[in-house]
């Protein structure tokens, strides 16, 4: 083969561009320079450097009980008498006109109002209104701070949940936990400091799709993004070596990836090489600190029964909110328990039950834990879907065993708990019906830059240079709601 030739099939579009002429070439250069720079932590306008923040943090982690498919505000925090009394008569056109919904519910004229399904009553000395689905969270009411004001502009589930949690609802950009690694990095070099988890309500009919962009890093490099620990089986693939590999072979062999790897580097300045050296490096410390993790056998008798029966099946809620706590504990900065099964559209007097019997313990079982481990203080939790459900009834009136509610991006509920947020408090409310949050409402770009706040990061300026502008979590949009702030 001519020399020239295989030279030209090896030659990649970056040398191309460097040895075209000057001025692509200094154009490449100063692409290259500006990647690294963002790379290596630097601000060079991209954003903060590794580990410093820009006011005081008040939270130092978070655990983000993310219940996937949208809880139904009215059934478990939201009842208003009016909305009972309206039970079986026509949705006020005045309350939904010029709105959109799912196509489920298309046009909402003439839908039936349905009552919740369970009675309210106050709780705790700040009296917050919590169903009887949800018996355990009301027991600490007052641990916690309801957002009742919620609203988000998508009526569908994944568009929703990539909103909420990248601050756009096409796929692509970096998630919450992504940009705190990126702009805060780890305090803990043997475990990730994004993790994710997936639980799904045994038997339900109403499970959703867990895609990978939910914890993805988008644009930042790729070491950023969440590591899924898994349901069953080994929490990670392949940390595992072969047998007959020992750890000093295991050592020996990333050792000369690690330098094949800076070469390759050395050449090309893809970013995405030193991400590649550093999960590598990850998978390998895994190793030795996730089957401590995972090994519950130093776990009190009564904190396991504190979180349920579920707590030792690996892959249920109650298993990953313990494991939640440990994480944290070990300094992991960012975990994400992401839980299905609360979309239903006909399933409220059944399967609505299951979900919050699946749920309910375990959450309040973790803010007691962590509260009487001292680490509530600067632990943020937070627990909520991407938006709520109609008030109004999704399926025939007469056919109590299949009521159900469509999505409702208008007004949904959340509450978090310790990190800096006031205790004992409920903020924003809804109208009369549910249907619209009027006081104080809060969007979801708005939580997005109260968490940041939270951790020390104003919004504004953590931010990532790519495809020619400043990109942030945030977007151009998010007010930090500070009366929440304790």
């Amino acid at each position: 083969m001519n020399p020239l030739d295989s030279h030209r099939d090896v030659l990649s579009r970056r040398e191309f561009l460097g040895r075209t002429s000057l001025g692509l070439g200094t154009a490449a250069l100063a692409t290259l320079l500006h990647r690294d720079q963002a790379f290596a932590g630097g601000s060079g306008g991209d954003g903060i450097l590794e580990g410093v923040t820009h006011l005081a943090p008040r939270a130092k982690r978070v655990i983000y009980l993310f219940q996937n498919g949208g809880p139904t505000h009215v059934e478990l925090f939201d009842g208003k008498p009016s909305l009972a009394a309206m039970h079986g008569k026509p949705v006020p056109d005045s309350f939904v006109s010029g709105k959109r919904f799912s196509t489920m519910t298309g046009k909402p004229d003439g839908k039936l109002m349905l009552a919740p399904v369970e009675p309210f009553r106050r709780h705790g000395q700040s009296g917050a209104t919590v169903s009887a689905f949800l018996p355990h969270i009301a027991g600490i009411a007052d641990e916690l701070c309801f957002i009742k004001s919620m609203h988000t502009d998508a009526v569908n589930h994944a568009p929703a949940i990539s909103l909420l949690l990248s601050g756009a609802q096409i796929p692509g950009r970096p998630t919450l936990g992504a940009w705190l690694n990126y702009g805060l990095g780890s305090a803990n070099e043997n475990l990730p400091s994004f993790v994710v988890m997936t639980s799904v309500t045994k038997n339900t009919t109403c499970g959703q799709i867990f895609y990978d962009f939910y914890w993805g890093s988008g644009f930042l490099p790729s070491q950023h993004q969440g590591v899924k620990f898994r349901g069953k089986g080994e929490p990670v693939l392949y940390l595992s070596s072969p047998k007959g590999i020992s750890p000093g072979i295991r050592r020996g062999v990333l050792d000369d990836l690690a330098r094949l790897n800076q070469e390759h580097y050395r050449q090309f300045g893809d970013p995405e090489i030193m991400s590649r050296i550093a999960q590598y490096e990850m998978a390998y410390r895994m190793q030795s600190s996730v089957p401590e993790l995972t090994d519950f056998s130093d776990e009190s008798e009564a904190t396991l029964k504190m979180y349920g029966p579920d707590v030792k099946e690996q892959g249920t809620f109650a298993y990953n909110c313990l494991m939640a706590r440990r994480l944290i504990e070990r300094d992991v900065r960012f975990v994400q328990l992401m839980h299905a099964g609360w979309d239903q559209h006909n399933s409220i007097t059944t399967e609505l039950y299951h979900q919050c019997r699946d749920t309910d313990q375990p959450s309040a079982a973790l803010v007691r834990d962590l509260k009487q481990r001292g680490l509530l203080e600067d632990t943020l939790v937070i627990w909520g879907g991407e938006f709520g459900r109609t008030p109004f009834i999704q399926g025939k009136l007469e056919d109590r065993k299949r009521w159900g509610r469509d999505h409702h991006p208008y007004a949904y509920t959340i509450w978090m708990a310790g990190g800096g947020i006031q205790s004992g408090l409920t903020y924003g409310g809804t109208d009369e019906l549910c249907m619209n949050a009027v006081t104080d409402p809060v969007h979801v770009h708005d939580l997005q830059a109260t968490v940041l706040h939270l951790l020390g990061i104003d919004h504004e300026r953590l931010t990532y240079r790519h495809q020619g502008r400043r990109f942030r979590l945030t977007d151009v949009h998010g007010n930090v709601v500070r009366p929440v702030l304790s």
